[in-house]
C-alpha cells in the first residue's frame, strides 16, 4: 500500500473466514428487503452454485453486507449443509458512516434487470431445451413470467409446458379444448 490513507485492496479477502453463523448479527440500518420469494431463489442459488460472495463484516461481526445471504444461511437444507457456518470477510473502517456507506453500496452496485436482455436470456434457454419449470426454478420465475418473456404465443408456450412430460398436464388439456 503505498498512502497510509488508501485502502488496502486486499485485506477483506486476506481475512477470509469460515465463522459460525450465529457469531453475525444484523446492522440497524440496511433498508433493503428481499421478498420470501426472493430469499427461495437466493437459497436455490447457492445449491446451485455452492457459496460464491463471502458476507462482509465488521470487527464485531456485524454485518455490512450480506444480511440475505446469512439469513438462508439459517434455512434448511443450507444450515445444516454448512454446519452452522458462514464465510465472511472482516472491513474496519475507521467509522460508523463508512459502514453504512458500505452496506448501501454494495446494495445499489448490483443494479437491476433489463428486460430485453432477460427476454434474450429466457429465449437461448428455451432454445437449449431447458424446461419452463427448470428455467423458473433456477431463476425464480412463475410459468406465467417466463411466458411473458419468451416471446413464444401462448399455444406455443402450453405446447413447450407440455414437452417433456409422460403424462398429460394442465397444458395439454388446454391446448385441447
Amino acid at each position: 500500500m503505498s498512502n497510509k490513507n488508501e485502502m488496502d485492496l486486499f485485506a477483506p479477502l486476506n481475512s477470509l473466514q469460515w465463522v459460525e453463523r450465529e457469531r453475525l448479527k444484523p446492522n440497524d440500518y440496511n433498508p433493503n428487503k428481499v421478498s420470501r420469494d426472493n430469499l427461495q431463489l437466493l437459497l436455490q442459488s447457492i445449491l446451485t452454485n455452492g457459496w460464491t460472495l463471502p458476507i462482509v463484516v465488521r470487527p464485531d461481526y456485524t454485518i455490512i453486507d450480506g444480511f440475505h445471504r446469512w439469513t438462508v444461511a439459517g434455512m434448511e437444507p443450507l444450515k445444516t449443509r454448512l454446519a452452522g457456518r458462514v464465510p465472511v470477510v472482516v472491513v474496519a473502517h475507521k467509522d460508523s458512516s463508512e459502514d453504512i456507506y458500505g452496506t448501501i453500496t454494495h446494495n445499489r452496485a448490483r443494479g437491476t434487470h433489463l428486460l430485453e436482455p432477460m427476454k434474450a436470456i429466457v429465449k437461448r434457454l428455451l432454445e437449449e431445451e431447458k424446461s419452463v419449470q427448470e428455467i423458473g426454478k433456477q431463476l425464480g420465475m412463475r410459468p406465467e413470467e417466463v411466458f411473458r418473456l419468451s416471446d413464444f404465443s401462448r399455444e406455443d408456450f402450453l405446447a413447450l409446458m407440455a414437452k417433456g412430460n409422460n403424462a398429460y398436464s394442465q397444458a395439454e388439456i388446454l391446448l385441447n379444448v
